[in-house]
C-alpha cells in the first residue's frame, strides 16, 4: 500500500500538482496575511512545521494497557515502540523508548485508568502547541457498552422536550402525564466562524441542557429525528433560498451525535421522535394556553412540549373545545328537547333493573330540562317516570318508577365512566351491575 501511495505522490509531483497536507490550507492562507495574523515569518514557519510534528497510534483491545505503540501505565509512564530501523535508540526492553516526563489526565482520569487496567483500546496523540510551547498527549476511546433503557421505563418519569433550531435549543420539562412543568429554557449558540468555534458552541449549549436535566432529576431528553440531507437541493424546493439557508443552518447531524455522546457520559437517555407537525401543532395547541402575561411562550418552546408529549406516548394535539353553545346544555338540543335514540341494550337493561330495584337517572342538565328527560325515558321504555322535586332527597327507594334528578343520591352502584364503567356494551355492563346488587344470586336476591 505504501508503494502505491508513493507512486501516486511522485506522479503528482511530476505533473506539477501540489497537494496541501494536514494543517496546511489555513496556515498557507495565513502566510500571505502575516500582518493581519500578527505573526512574523519565523513564527509562521514554526507553526507550519509543528502542524506535522505529531505522533498518533490507535489502540487495540487485548494489548497491554490497550495500546502497543504508545503505552502509558497507571503511574503515567510513557513508552513508545520504536520501528526496527530506530531500535538502536531504545532505552528499555523490547525496542521501547521510555520518556522522562510523565502524564496525568485530570478529566475522566478514572475512566481512562479503568480501561487500561482491563487492556481495552485507547488511542493516543502526542502533539506540540507552539503558542504555549508545550507538548500535549491526548487520549480517546470509543464506548460500545451503552446501556439501553426500555422506552416504557423512560416514559414512567419526566422528560425534557427539545426543539432544535438554527441558533438555539428550546426546551421544556414535562411530567409523566405530558403536562409542562416549570419554566421553558433557551440555550443559544452561534454557528458562525471556524469549525472549532462551532463545535465549542454546540458543546456549551448541550452542556447547559444536560446540567438542567441533571439538576431537575430528568433521566431522558426527547429530540426530533431530523435529517435534511435530501432537502437541501434546488430540485426539491426550487427558488426558496431562505428555506435552503434555514435548514442548512440547523446542525441536526452534529447535534444528535454530540448530544448522544455527551448524554451517555452523563447517564441520560435520548429519545428520538417523529418530527411530523411538531412545530405546527405545538404552536396551534400549546402556545396560547401556556402563555401568561408575565411569560410569553414562543412557537419553538411550544414545539418542545409537542416533542416531549410524543416521546411520552401522549397525543400532541389537545382536544378541540366545542362551540360555546355546546359546552353546556343552555340549548338542550332544540329548546331543551332531548334528541337521539338509546344505545342498543339500554332500554332492556333499564326495564330489568327497574323490575327488581329502585332506579333513578342522573343528569347534569338544569332542572328546567328534567321534564324533557323524563318524557324521553318514558317514550322509549314505557316506564313510569318522575321528576325529583325534593332538593333534600338523599335516596330513591320506590321500585317501578324511574326518577330523573341532578342530585347524586345514595345508590348501590352507578353506571358511568368512573364507577361501573360503560364502554358502549350494555350486555357486559349489565352483568357487572347485576353481580354488584346481587341479582345474579337467586338465594341472595330480594323480592
Amino acid at each position: 500500500m505504501l508503494e502505491d501511495r508513493h507512486a501516486a505522490v511522485m506522479a503528482e509531483r511530476e505533473a506539477g500538482h501540489v497537494v496541501v497536507v494536514r494543517g496546511g490550507r489555513r496556515l498557507l492562507n495565513t502566510r500571505h496575511n502575516l500582518t493581519a495574523a500578527q505573526l512574523t515569518e519565523p513564527q509562521w514557519r514554526q507553526r507550519w512545521e509543528a502542524a506535522r510534528w505529531f505522533l498518533s497510534a490507535d489502540g487495540e483491545s487485548g494489548k497491554r494497557f490497550g495500546n502497543e505503540t504508545i503505552r502509558i501505565t497507571c503511574e503515567g509512564e510513557i513508552s513508545v515502540k520504536l520501528p526496527t530501523p530506530l531500535a538502536g535508540h531504545a532505552n528499555a526492553r523490547n525496542g521501547r523508548y521510555v520518556l522522562t516526563a510523565k502524564v496525568s489526565f485530570p478529566h475522566r482520569g478514572d475512566e481512562w485508568r479503568d480501561r487500561i487496567e482491563a487492556n481495552r483500546a485507547v488511542a493516543y496523540r502526542i502533539h506540540l502547541d507552539t503558542e504555549r510551547g508545550r507538548w500535549y498527549l491526548d487520549a480517546s476511546w470509543q464506548r460500545k457498552d451503552l446501556l439501553i433503557v426500555p422506552l416504557e421505563t423512560l416514559r414512567a418519569g419526566e422528560v425534557i422536550g427539545v426543539d432544535m433550531n438554527a441558533d438555539h435549543l428550546a426546551a421544556w420539562r414535562l411530567d409523566s402525564h405530558g403536562n409542562p412543568t416549570g419554566r421553558p429554557c433557551r440555550f443559544d449558540y452561534d454557528l458562525s466562524g471556524t469549525a472549532t468555534h462551532r463545535d465549542a458552541q454546540l458543546r456549551h449549549a448541550l452542556t447547559r441542557l444536560l446540567h438542567r436535566a441533571t439538576a431537575t432529576g430528568v433521566r431522558a431528553i426527547a429530540v426530533e429525528d431530523l435529517d435534511f440531507t435530501d432537502s437541501k437541493t434546488r430540485e426539491k424546493h426550487g427558488r426558496k433560498r431562505r428555506f435552503w439557508q434555514l435548514i442548512s443552518g440547523i446542525p441536526t447531524g452534529k447535534l444528535k451525535a454530540r448530544l448522544l455522546s455527551m448524554a451517555t457520559e452523563a447517564g441520560i437517555s435520548v429519545i428520538a421522535v417523529d418530527p411530523a407537525y411538531t412545530s405546527l401543532w405545538g404552536g396551534q395547541h400549546w402556545q396560547k394556553p401556556l402563555t401568561t402575561t408575565r411569560r410569553p411562550v414562543t412557537r419553538h418552546q411550544a414545539a418542545g412540549v409537542a416533542i416531549g408529549r410524543r416521546a411520552l406516548g401522549h397525543p400532541v394535539r389537545r382536544r378541540t373545545a366545542p362551540p360555546r353553545q355546546h359546552q353546556s346544555d343552555a340549548g338542550g338540543g332544540m329548546n331543551g328537547e332531548v334528541c337521539g335514540v338509546p344505545v342498543p341494550g339500554a332500554i332492556e337493561a333499564l326495564r330489568l333493573l327497574a323490575a327488581h330495584r329502585a332506579v333513578f337517572v342522573y343528569t347534569a342538565r338544569h332542572r328546567r330540562y328534567h321534564r324533557a328527560v323524563a318524557e324521553w325515558v318514558n317514550r322509549h321504555s314505557g316506564l313510569t317516570t318522575r321528576v325529583n322535586d325534593d332538593p333534600d332527597r338523599a335516596y330513591w327507594t320506590e321500585r317501578g318508577d324511574v326518577l330523573v334528578t341532578n342530585l347524586k343520591l345514595g345508590a348501590a352502584c352507578y353506571v358511568c365512566d368512573k364507577a361501573v364503567h360503560f364502554a358502549g356494551d350494555w350486555t357486559a355492563t349489565l352483568a357487572v351491575v347485576t353481580r354488584a346488587i346481587g341479582l345474579d344470586n337467586p338465594a341472595g336476591a330480594r323480592p
